[in-house]
């Protein structure tokens, strides 16, 4: 009777998922489900439905590919997260995956941040926005942005390591952020904060309130709409890094100050906005459908090619990019010309340029240039 009361030891093959494990596996799976194809979808509206390219579509490119790659690392998360069995790729996997997640990181950071610059150029200085929108200056700055992303992330790798655990009677190994002096975790988490958080979305915002400001001094069509989409970009900025960002903050505070409460919140939340801001990388292609929109009845799946080339008339002195390579630029209908062209009317004269305008059929309303300037 005795023995029969007797109960062997649990032998257990996996770990239990823990409430935040949940969470993640949620978060990473509608990423993976929406953005994989998502951004490969771009990626191909791009290459295939667009016959001139404007710089904006360029680096709407180059954003949708960094998305799709560092996709491809979602199944290994989620087998980490749902196996229960820990990191099962190794040490070198372990780096490898969180090094090209941060790369994805500043590059896509980077990438808004040229956007931004773009539009604001295109609006606050459209003759040099003309100059410098060229072909040659545009491949300098992608791989600028390319460059420093890999370096800014160098130090990644130097944090993160697999280490072997003993957890309710099984020998796991955790691919976890590994820090040998608690100043490695202060750099490292505010570094991230700074160059990755601080930097640009100072800039964004600078970029993006002088835009605002020129829209609303100018009185044209469409003027809400355009503010709307501008926003938008930012906001989508905001939500997905923000939260991510401030538990690096919380977390340093908890150091500094020798806080375990404020440490142990600090690391329950982490796997979560991590998550979080791992969906940012889907959450694009779903802002170019909502800019496109309009252009899904009569363009059926070819409309996001629709609105990337409607990218070239977000400025007349926009330099575009044919599938042949060559760049083309016009200055007939730059913001400066379009409102000299509205005092001529109001004085009622004809300039030489007005006429050759009105020869040509151009009868687009004024100040287009800053109409179209939307999310793409």
């Amino acid at each position: 009777m005795m023995s029969s009361n007797v109960s062997s030891p649990t032998v257990r093959t996996s770990l239990p998922l823990s409430p935040s494990a949940q969470g993640g596996i949620a978060i990473l799976t509608l990423a993976f489900v929406l953005g994989f194809p998502g951004n490969l979808f771009v990626a191909w509206s791009v290459f295939c439905r667009v016959r001139k390219r404007s710089v904006t579509c360029i680096l709407v490119l180059n954003l949708a590919l960094a998305d799709a790659f560092v996709l491809l690392s979602a199944p290994l998360f989620l087998r980490y997260l749902a196996g229960g069995r820990g990191w099962e790729f190794g040490s070198a996997a372990c780096k490898l995956v969180h090094y090209l997640s941060s790369v994805n990181m500043y590059v896509s950071i980077y990438l808004i941040c040229l956007m931004s610059m773009d539009r604001w150029l295109a609006v606050s200085r459209p003759f040099l926005s003309q100059r410098v929108r060229t072909k040659r200056s545009l491949l300098l700055l992608l791989m600028g942005v390319w460059i420093l992303a890999f370096v800014l992330s160098l130090p990644m790798p130097f944090y993160r390591s697999n280490i072997r655990r003993h957890i309710l009677n099984m020998t796991v190994h955790l691919c976890v952020p590994y820090h040998e002096h608690v100043g490695h975790k202060v750099f490292q988490y505010l570094f991230e904060t700074v160059m990755g958080c601080l930097v640009p979305f100072s800039l964004i915002t600078s970029c993006y309130s002088s835009v605002i400001r020129r829209l609303q001094s100018a009185m044209f069509q469409r003027r809400a709409q355009g503010n709307r989409l501008i926003l938008l970009i930012v906001l989508a900025f905001a939500i997905f890094w923000l939260p991510y960002h401030i538990v690096n903050i919380i977390e340093v505070a908890g150091v500094l100050q020798g806080s375990q409460t404020t440490i142990k919140a600090a690391l329950t939340a982490r796997p979560n906005v991590t998550a979080f801001a791992y969906f940012s990388s889907a959450v694009n292609p779903l802002l170019y459908v909502f800019a496109g929109s309009s252009h899904i009845r009569n363009a059926g799946l070819s409309f996001m090619g629709k609105l990337f080339e409607a990218t070239n008339s977000e400025s007349r002195s926009t330099s575009t990019f044919s599938r042949g390579g060559r760049s083309s630029a016009t200055d007939d209908s730059s913001v400066l010309h379009t409102l000299s062209t509205k005092l001529g009317r109001a004085c009622g004269g004809k300039s030489k340029d007005l006429r050759e305008n009105e020869e040509q059929g151009e009868n687009r309303p004024e100040l287009k240039t800053l109409a179209t300037e939307q999310v793409d």
